[in-house]
């Protein structure tokens, strides 16, 4: 694929699609904790979880008062509840003992952050921060690959094939665009692609 198609097909999904995350948030703190806990997990009971968590552990140093076993209680419903107990709270020490108690804005930074990986950086860097990243996540990963936009077997290097083909400043909204294709039209299972918005400029779709 070029990156005409692919611009092509970012302003086809612009026209459908919003480019704001489905998870709710009103802090970089808050988008972080999120994030970590929509790991396998989906967006709507993040937010059924948060809603109530956030109401007295919203910052690092409230979420410092919870034990490990507390915080899994909070968060059990989320699964992988222990490991994602362990990151939050490994987090929100370091960013009270290296930031200052406010989350890092560098993707660098973010990344030197216990328990945080290189999706959840890039997830708080360009929605919080409005930096340019692209996030891969299960739905990015398989549908970018599934599309043409990547043909690559790991996150990672599928990470870097997008950068190539996606112009930067589309970076961020082309991350929103591609995970809600993936959950209304490139599901895993039975993709609708007669329906879907970009399916002339699919590559799996063109030479069915």
């Amino acid at each position: 694929m070029d990156r005409k198609t692919a611009k092509n097909i970012i302003q086809a999904l612009s026209l459908v699609f919003t480019d704001k995350p489905a998870l709710k948030f009103n802090s970089p703190y808050e988008l972080l904790v999120a994030v970590i806990l929509s790991a396998q997990c989906t967006d709507e009971r993040v937010n059924k979880v948060t809603e109530k968590l956030f109401q007295n552990y919203n910052t690092p140093q409230k979420m410092l008062t919870l034990s490990q076993e507390e915080l899994e209680k909070q968060i059990y419903s989320c699964g992988f509840y222990r490991a994602k107990a362990g990151y939050i709270l490994s987090a929100s020490k370091d960013i009270i003992e290296k930031f200052n108690g406010k989350v890092p804005e560098t993707l660098e930074e973010l990344r030197s952050l216990a328990g945080v990986g290189r999706k959840t950086a890039n997830v708080v860097y360009s929605v919080a921060f409005k930096g340019n990243a692209i996030a891969v996540d299960t739905h990015v990963f398989r549908v970018s690959n599934r599309i043409g936009l990547a043909k690559e077997k790991d996150v990672y290097k599928t990470e870097l094939a997008l950068m190539n083909i996606i112009d930067e400043e589309d970076w961020s909204r082309a991350h929103h665009y591609i995970i809600y294709l993936g959950r209304s039209f490139c599901k895993a299972g039975k993709p609708d692609c007669e329906n879907c918005p970009i399916n002339e400029h699919c590559e799996k779709h063109v030479k069915r």
